[in-house]
């Protein structure tokens, strides 16, 4: 169905972090075609001024959100030229190390929880006051396909992510009163430079061709695909509108059940 010729996020003021490429990018191109005002951030200057460059009217952010005081000053900057944050996206994750657990060290524990759950932390008690005042919101979370599979020798990432569904499943019970909506995506093997990246970097350590080992990852997936981040913008924007306004504290896997990971 063609939407409105203000789009179905006229009026609303959207916050996309990690949003300088990939999936990020997508949805906050997607939320400003359809009419948002919109803010990103990123820690990389580069991918920041590209997406700003292609789409004028959208402002953004360097910043590491796993430091506060760069959040709020992220923050505040948005809310300068759109005021209040009324839907917010934490795209923002990292991989953190892969070793066995009694490798991994001080420092990659602690900077993947930094980036993963205290990143979020951060950027959600930034909005939620005025989200409260309003009685209107929207809070979108990243998680991982990984949570539901356990992945080994990545223990950081998937208990950072698990947390992430903790987070989320907590803020949508505290919050719900208040008519905010709290969800988050758990992606699956996202077709983007990352993947693809590790793919290669699989297929050179094993001596064998990108092809046969991306065939392996698609093996354990029970619909043998990829997913576009147009697909993971797709699902993000219709929990962001008001099509689920009665969707809250959900978990939804854009992932074509991925049924387990090596």
């Amino acid at each position: 169905m063609p939407v409105s010729k203000e789009g179905r996020f006229a009026g609303e003021s959207v916050f996309v972090t990690g949003a300088g490429s990939s999936v990020g990018r997508v949805m906050a191109q997607g939320f400003a075609t359809e009419g948002a005002r919109v803010h990103i951030c990123d820690v990389l200057e580069k991918p920041l001024r590209e997406t700003l460059d292609a789409n004028p009217g959208m402002c953004g952010s360097i910043a590491n959100v796993g430091n506060p005081a760069e959040v709020a000053q992220m923050f505040a900057e948005a809310r300068a030229w759109m005021g209040d944050v009324t839907i917010l996206v934490n795209t923002v994750g990292i991989g953190g190390p892969r070793a066995p657990v009694e490798e991994i060290s001080d420092a990659d524990w602690q900077e993947s929880m930094a980036i993963n759950v205290s990143g979020m932390f951060h950027c959600i008690r930034e909005v939620v006051p005025a989200m409260k005042q309003a009685r209107h919101g929207a809070i979108i979370n990243f998680s991982s396909g990984s949570t539901r599979t356990g992945l080994p020798f990545r223990t950081p990432y998937v208990v950072s992510k698990y947390a992430v569904e903790g987070l989320t499943r907590n803020l949508a019970r505290e919050l719900g009163p208040d008519n905010i909506r709290v969800n988050a995506i758990l992606p699956g093997m996202i077709d983007n430079e990352r993947m693809r990246g590790i793919v290669r970097r699989t297929a050179e350590a094993q001596g064998r061709q990108p092809e046969q080992v991306q065939a392996d990852y698609l093996r354990y997936i029970s619909m043998q695909t990829m997913i576009s981040p147009v697909e993971i913008s797709d699902m993000v924007l219709f929990l962001a509108s008001g099509a689920a306004r009665h969707v809250t504290g959900q978990l939804i896997g854009v992932d074509g059940n991925v049924e387990w990971e090596f």
